[in-house]
């Protein structure tokens, strides 16, 4: 079968590999649909932690069940499915009160261990959500909304609070899209007035700002002098992430989306001053996939504008590196098999 192999950074080789077999507890799935993550973007650039080459990237997957056994969730050969990419042990402290998220041994599919850019592969049964009513396009972005969703859900929104969003990529625009579903009233802060505009339609962002104005003045302005209750740092961004410190309320909480190979480090009398609460978001958990399964099938977000690039399995190592400038407008890149 075909295989993408990300070699060493900045280096793709396509390669014949064997076909894999399923083991007690696993399904053989034929990969579908694969979407383009900043995570395998970063992996490719070689910035990306927890991570070793050579390596198979691909943990936002569309697949079809070619072989499973029995399984408590009812599913069957032919079912369309996407896959929950984080495999943890079960048995930790994290695992044990139900955080598998977080889960002390995790690994990750296309980051920790050899992903989906490939015809075929294997996955554990119960890692498997039946994906009936989607597209396989729609299936294969519900890990990256994912993520979105269980920042929000972390963060516990109030309906009318306001909530900042640092960074309109694709993980920033979901945050933004389950906070608005959970009655808050959005900010979306970045630096391309063109994203901005997009936060603004797909969201739909109820404000909008340029950090490159003076955004310190706008959100008070907005927020009525109190800045808002709930900021949300999507960037991957060590100096951004420092920074979101100055746009929180008194009392209120800072969530770290974005992940960054760096230390942050902050001025304790603007944290103390405030009583702070500081939390990192962590993949997703099986409650936060059925939430977007859902809203996906209720059609409460537009996956068709958020889709903008698509391109072929056979295609996609010459179609990559145009994936990494923003002048492209690539929101959500997808690779088809």
């Amino acid at each position: 079968m075909r295989t993408i192999v990300c070699e060493e950074p900045n280096r793709f080789a396509m390669k014949e590999t064997g076909m894999p077999t399923a083991l007690e507890g696993e399904a053989l799935i034929r990969i579908r649909r694969i979407g383009i993550c900043g995570t395998d973007l970063h992996a490719y650039r070689g910035n990306q932690p927890f991570f070793e080459y050579p390596r198979i990237l691909g943990h936002e997957l569309a697949g079809e069940i070619v072989e499973i056994g029995s399984n408590s969730r009812g599913l069957q050969p032919g079912d369309t499915v996407t896959i929950m990419p984080y495999l943890e042990c079960g048995r930790c402290i994290a695992c044990r009160t139900g955080k598998t998220n977080c889960c002390t041994q995790m690994r990750v599919l296309g980051v920790h261990q050899d992903g989906g850019m490939r015809e075929y592969m294997t996955v554990p049964a119960d890692h498997l959500l039946k994906a009936d009513g989607l597209s396989l396009e729609q299936t294969a972005i519900v890990e990256c909304l994912s993520i979105g969703a269980h920042a929000v859900r972390r963060a516990d929104i109030a309906p009318s609070e306001f909530a900042l969003v640092i960074g309109a990529g694709p993980i920033g625009l979901g945050v933004m899209k389950f906070a608005k579903l959970a009655g808050a009233q959005v900010i979306a802060l970045d630096i391309n007035d063109a994203r901005l505009q997009y936060c603004k339609d797909w969201a739909p962002a109820d404000y909008t700002v340029n950090v490159k104005n003076d955004p310190v003045k706008e959100i008070e302005a907005i927020t009525g002098g109190d800045f808002p209750t709930v900021v949300f740092d999507a960037t991957g961004n060590a100096k951004s992430m420092e920074s979101a410190f100055q746009y929180v309320s008194h009392g209120g909480r800072l969530v770290y989306v974005g992940l960054v190979k760096a230390d942050i480090s902050f001025h304790d009398p603007e944290f103390h001053k405030r009583e702070l609460t500081v939390m990192g978001s962590r993949n997703a958990t099986i409650v936060d996939f059925e939430h977007v399964i859902d809203s996906l099938r209720s059609g409460q977000i537009d996956t068709d504008s958020f889709i903008t690039h698509r391109v072929g399995f056979e295609d996609m190592i010459g179609a990559y590196e145009s994936w990494l400038k923003p002048e492209t407008g690539v929101i959500k890149a997808i690779v088809e098999l």
